[in-house]
């Protein structure tokens, strides 16, 4: 263990050589920084899933057409109501609702804006838990409701989609129909889905009547035998459009299956990326392995001293086992300072533009393994340099020019 002396000494040396110990621990930081960033990133996302996977979501299944488009827009394949009495008819389905979608055209003034209504029957509002979103302001719709809307989220913040922000009860122009706020739905995190517009599906069919597809159908179904509900749902619809197996035109699956799929798709992204940058923080070590070996070259004859006057081969390596190990000290902590504070600035602008979801998150092992793999790191980098030096004859030492 090194002594409070060489720690000063280390140091020392440490400062004489500045220019040489910025540039490596520069080179440390840069991927500990991209490692702090992409899992805090990772980390908010992982906990958004759970959050989904975990709340009333987690009993709906999910069928859709097949198709390329958004829902409701690709027609090719449909879903109608003769489905959505099927899907009710189903055993361990205990409701099913469907939900027309529609491109709309939204004014305010001379302003107009394009974005997604999506009918529900206010009194089963599937497609809302599906969100596990409610009104945050104002009321939710009734069944008698034929001339109210429920906005979502972003229509009560100015500058958010209209320069003039919504209150409970205004007028708004859809479709060249006038309708009144009756409340704003909770935040769910992304602009697309923060801007749509919801009604009631008995308006919906009024306004219009030549929509006759639904762009889902939700299923709020037994949860301790989901999987086999949803074999249940395939088999019944692929018996009522007379379809063979491995050649339906919809798809049936549960939210949690689908989180499962995004969590995989995530853990490879995130992953990839941090390989990237352990990549970066392997070639920093090489880096730091080069710096050390040049510093015992620069310090040969002061190692001899050192070992003249009694310095033993275990404190010579324990010295430089130190120095390394200190600038990869040094680098993690600014890494993680310099990662932190872009999180920060990220997340700012991110919640500013409506991508709250994609909010960073952080926990104490972040931040500790970040700087325990950076010191590690540096410390691992200096092994060889560091007894190298220990196992430099002292006679050679004091004679090298």
């Amino acid at each position: 263990m090194i002594g409070k002396e060489g720690i000063k000494y280390s140091l020392r040396n440490l400062k004489k050589s500045k220019d040489r110990s910025f540039f490596t621990i520069l080179s440390i930081l840069i991927g500990i920084t991209t490692i702090f960033i992409f899992i805090s990133f990772g980390l908010g996302l992982f906990s958004y899933i759970d959050e989904l996977s975990g709340g009333a979501s987690a009993d709906k299944v999910l069928i859709m057409a097949k198709g390329s488009s958004a829902p409701g827009l690709d027609t090719t394949f449909e879903l109608n109501s003769d489905d959505l009495r099927v899907v009710n008819g189903v055993t361990g389905v205990y409701e099913a609702e469907g939900s027309y979608f529609k491109v709309i055209k939204v004014e305010q003034g001379g302003e107009v804006r394009y974005t997604f209504i999506a009918s529900y029957t206010p009194e089963n509002p599937l497609i809302l838990e599906s969100f596990d979103i409610g009104v945050e302001k104002g009321k939710n719709l009734q069944p008698s409701d034929s001339s109210k809307v429920v906005l979502g989220y972003n229509y009560q913040d100015k500058d958010k989609i209209f320069s003039k922000a919504y209150e409970i009860n205004d007028r708004i122009t859809i479709d060249d129909r006038d309708f009144r706020v009756s409340g704003f739905l909770e935040s769910i995190g992304n602009p697309q889905d923060d801007s749509q517009v919801y009604i009631n599906e008995n308006a919906f069919e009024e306004i219009y009547p030549d929509t006759t597809s639904y762009g889902m159908i939700i299923a709020r179904v037994d949860k301790e035998n989901i999987e086999l509900v949803v074999e249940r749902i395939e088999k019944a619809l692929r018996k009522s459009r007379d379809q063979e197996e491995g050649k339906e035109d919809f798809y049936a699956q549960s939210y949690a299956d689908m989180l499962e799929a995004y969590s995989g798709a995530l853990n490879m992204i995130v992953g990839f990326i941090v390989l990237i940058a352990i990549i970066s923080v392997i070639v920093a070590a090489v880096n730091t392995t080069n710096t050390m070996f040049t510093a015992v070259l620069e310090r040969y004859k002061e190692i001899g001293i050192l070992k003249a006057i009694g310095a033993k081969n275990s404190e010579i390596l324990d010295i430089f086992l130190f120095e390394s190990a200190f600038l990869g000290f040094v680098a993690g902590i600014i890494g993680i300072a310099i990662g932190y504070l872009f999180t920060q600035l990220a997340k700012s602008i991110l919640i500013s533009l409506g991508w709250s979801f994609l909010s960073p998150l952080y926990n104490v092992w972040l931040f500790v393994g970040c700087l325990l793999f950076a010191t590690v790191t540096g410390a691992i980098a200096g092994v060889v340099p560091a007894y190298r030096a220990s196992k430099i004859n002292t006679v050679d030492a004091l004679r090298y020019e």
